[in-house]
This record gives C-alpha cells, sequence and structure tokens, in this order.
C-alpha cells in the first residue's frame, strides 16, 4: 500500500492531466436557422410548417449522432420545434438564449462548454452575427428570408491564440 501523501499526489496529478486534456479539443458550435415557419399574416410566433418539420428532424438525423453538451434556442416557436427532435434524442434540456445578446451567449459557449459541441438555433438575420459574436468570419455573405437549409459550423480552438473558423453546410430536403 502506497503513503497517503502519494495517493494525494498521485490524485492531483491524474486530476491536472484531465483537465490539461479536456481543453485540448477544440470547442464546436453548430448554427442553424430555425426550420421553414408559416407565413400567414398576423401570426406574431408563428409555428413549423410540414416541410419545417421535416427539416427538424433532418437536423435532429444530422446531429443526432454528435455527442451534444448543450442545445440553444431563442424564444420562439419555431426555434424551440426546430431543437425539439434533436433535444428529445439526446434527452436534453432547449437552453433559453438572448438573441439581442449574441456576446452573451458566445461568453457562455466559451466558458461552460469548453472542448464540447454545441447546437444554436437562431433566425435568419443572427445566425451569421453568432458565428461573428464567436469570433469567427462570416462563412456566406448572407442568408436570405427563404433560405433553411444552411448548417453553420463554428470552430473554437483550444490554443486561444488561434482564430476561430467557420464553414458552411446544408442539410434537410430542398438544399441546392
Amino acid at each position: 500500500m502506497l503513503p497517503k501523501n502519494v495517493l494525494t499526489l498521485l490524485a492531483s496529478l491524474l486530476m491536472l492531466a484531465g483537465c490539461a486534456t479536456s481543453h485540448t479539443s477544440p470547442t464546436v458550435v453548430y448554427i442553424v436557422r430555425h426550420a421553414e415557419k408559416e407565413l400567414a399574416p398576423g401570426l406574431s410566433n408563428p409555428p413549423l410548417t410540414p416541410a419545417g418539420q421535416q427539416r427538424a428532424q433532418a437536423l435532429r438525423d444530422t446531429l443526432g449522432k454528435l455527442p451534444l453538451a448543450g442545445i440553444f434556442s431563442t424564444n420562439t416557436t419555431r426555434t424551440y420545434t426546430t431543437a425539439e427532435p434533436l433535444a428529445v434524442l439526446k434527452k436534453q434540456p432547449i437552453l433559453p438564449y438572448d438573441a439581442k445578446q449574441l456576446p452573451a451567449l458566445a461568453a457562455r459557449i466559451r466558458r461552460d462548454y469548453r472542448g464540447r459541441t454545441v447546437l444554436v438555433v437562431g433566425h435568419s438575420n443572427t445566425i451569421l452575427e453568432t458565428a461573428e459574436a464567436l469570433g469567427a468570419r462570416r462563412p456566406v455573405p448572407t442568408i436570405g428570408d427563404d433560405e433553411y437549409h444552411y448548417l453553420l459550423q463554428v470552430t473554437l480552438p483550444a490554443d486561444t491564440t488561434q482564430t476561430p473558423s467557420a464553414v458552411a453546410r446544408r442539410y434537410g430536403a430542398g438544399r441546392p
């Protein structure tokens, strides 16, 4: 049996080694716009259309095998129901965020999800801005009101002296 002080030292070294390796992985943030929404006039908080519901399922199928540590959504029906099939599959809560406070969301992801993978569901006028708030350049110049197929992947290197990067992919039906 090893002396208590040696065991304590070994335990401390193992903890430090675990901390060191847990932050050597990049943080990966997937960002999507909500799926297709109902366009009927007068709806202040429109639901998803059947095509939007199919796209939400496609998002689940696209990201379902990833080890997601967090799923974020604004407080609208269309963003929440876009995230919901994936959240149900992962047995995770959908975490609310304020789309007008993107720097706060970026800081939270950097602080609480370092070295892990998360999803952020936003709007056509916030997903590129979310990538920028995370320190990456826009992977596409704009996202039109009729474009629902973008899946942005922002990678935050573990080495914080390196610049985050973003790429745009497409998912679901109707992708060009």
